[in-house]
């Protein structure tokens, strides 16, 4: 089963949606130091979520079509967040809100458990992901990238990409011509 695919459906079965947004290229959704606990679901293009630190921008997260995204750590705690949500192209998205997301997912235990399923998949995301950084061949950290989210090569432009696997674009580059 598609977790994504299925906690979509049923939120738009029962027309929860509260509204849609365009975001422009390079238009922010979030800043660090806000607060953002809404629930996205993109309809169309891509978004990183970076955080700045000593004035270098890491990427640790990308978005794109058919998925949710959101300031996680904001969520979970309703304080601000340190990471930026920026689109790298025209997006659009759908909007929850926290409060009534959590009605949603409390009302009806199978809504709970998909919900579980959910972060139980972005746990071990974040695992891999951890994995990746600890890595110290770029090769390497780019082969399990690919084989991982085939999808990102798609959906980012290389120099995003680069960042994420902290490497430089031409390391990239030449990694993907190999």
């Amino acid at each position: 089963m598609n977790f994504i695919k299925e906690l979509y459906t049923r939120l738009e079965d029962q027309g929860l949606w509260e509204k849609n947004i365009a975001l422009k290229r390079n238009e922010y959704l979030k800043v660090a130091g806000t607060r953002d606990t809404n629930i996205y679901y993109i309809l169309s293009g891509s978004l990183k979520i970076s955080i700045i630190h000593e004035y270098e921008e890491h990427i640790i997260r990308f978005g794109y079509k058919n998925n949710f995204i959101t300031s996680l750590d904001s969520f979970i705690t309703d304080k601000p967040s340190e990471f930026y949500i920026q689109a790298i192209k025209k997006t659009e998205l759908k909007v929850i809100s926290k409060s009534s997301y959590l009605h949603f997912i409390n009302k009806n235990p199978d809504n709970k458990l998909l919900w579980d399923k959910i972060l139980e998949q972005l746990i071990l995301q974040q695992i891999e992901r951890e994995k990746d950084i600890l890595i110290t061949s770029p090769k390497e950290r780019f082969q399990r990238v690919l084989k991982r989210s085939p999808q990102l090569f798609q959906e980012v432009p290389n120099k995003y990409i680069a960042s994420y696997l902290r490497m430089s674009p031409e390391t990239l580059s030449r990694l993907k011509k190999s």
